[in-house]
């Protein structure tokens, strides 16, 4: 569906900055980031148009998120096309719920769309293929306040994809990732995705 549809289904989605998203997290002692496209903005210093933002916080730290939303902002998981209210004391997430989404109630816009991370709070875990792994020391770095992706991670994330937006993505993060960065996302790309189109120009 595109954007249209969604929002005609599922309802309109608040804008938010990374700022927000800083707020939103305050006094959460929890690990959290930002991800997609705003990561890689924060990292290379080219501005681009964002769509939305992409909050991660751990799988198996949901149960703080919930304490430190409760009050604030309704928590919905959402899995398969369908959304399912969840609070405090939830310890079961549906069957393929990925991510969850926040609003004040029933009739404001979304707020945030959070997605959940399958590692540990020492250990970064790619989702789509758990043996690529990073120590999350190493995975997440930081800038007044906010914690983001690293890029080669999130380029990683986008390379399955390789819609026009994520190449674009590609083309303006490349030339300010070093050698170590490139030889990561060249690793990780062999092992996952072998053959894909960024491994040359990664060398």
């Amino acid at each position: 569906m595109d954007a249209a549809e969604l929002e005609r289904l599922y309802g309109p989605w608040a804008r938010r900055t990374p700022n927000d998203v800083r707020a939103l997290f305050d006094g959460y002692t929890g690990i959290w980031w930002i991800a997609g496209g705003w990561a890689l903005e924060a990292f290379t210093g080219v501005q681009r148009d964002h769509g939305d933002i992409d909050p991660g916080i751990l799988r198996e730290e949901l149960p703080l998120l919930l304490a430190h939303l409760d009050g604030h902002l309704d928590v919905w998981a959402a899995f398969s096309g369908a959304l399912k209210p969840i609070g405090v004391g939830a310890e079961v997430l549906p069957e393929g719920c990925g991510q969850v989404w926040t609003r004040r109630d029933g009739t404001s816009p979304w707020e945030y769309d959070i997605v959940l991370g399958p590692g540990t709070a020492s250990e970064w875990r790619y989702r789509r293929d758990q043996r690529v792994r990073m120590p999350m020391a190493e995975a997440l770095w930081e800038r007044d306040g906010i914690r983001y992706l690293q890029p080669e991670i999130q380029l990683l994330y986008k390379a399955k994809g390789l819609r026009e937006k994520d190449q674009d993505d590609f083309d303006a993060t490349l030339p300010h990732l070093d050698e170590h960065r490139r030889g990561w996302l060249a690793d990780a790309l062999d092992r996952t995705l072998p053959g894909h189109p960024w491994i040359p120009r990664l060398a």
